[in-house]
């Protein structure tokens, strides 16, 4: 199973969030829950350093199934503005993902 935990401030910004885990919905190479989540946070983490110029702490498994991002401390207003938007965009889709597959993922907002 895959268990994604979003971390979110007092003040209900996201800080960091954290993959692990393996869906095993399908042998590798064919499994869509994977494929799903994999391509919703790698794209949310693409846009955040595309878009808005930050460089957060990345940390990725050797062999898959560990994603941990940790965003820079003291955003200015308009670049945390993005970046949530982005991140909160990526969380909308794992729930989707969580909603129709939840047997293989899980979802939890961590305070």
């Amino acid at each position: 199973m895959i268990n994604a935990k979003i971390y979110r401030s007092n003040d209900g910004l996201i800080t960091s969030f954290t993959l692990s885990g393996h869906a095993e919905f399908d042998e590798y190479g064919s499994d869509i829950v994977c494929a799903g989540a994999s391509a919703v946070t790698f794209g949310a983490v693409n846009a955040v350093l595309s878009l808005t110029k930050i460089e957060p702490q990345i940390d990725q498994g050797g062999e898959g199934g560990y994603l941990q991002v940790k965003l820079p401390n003291n955003l200015d207003k308009s670049t945390s503005d993005k970046v949530q938007l982005l991140l909160e965009g990526m969380l909308v889709s794992l729930q989707t993902i969580e909603r129709e597959y939840g047997q293989y993922i899980s979802v939890k907002i961590m305070n």
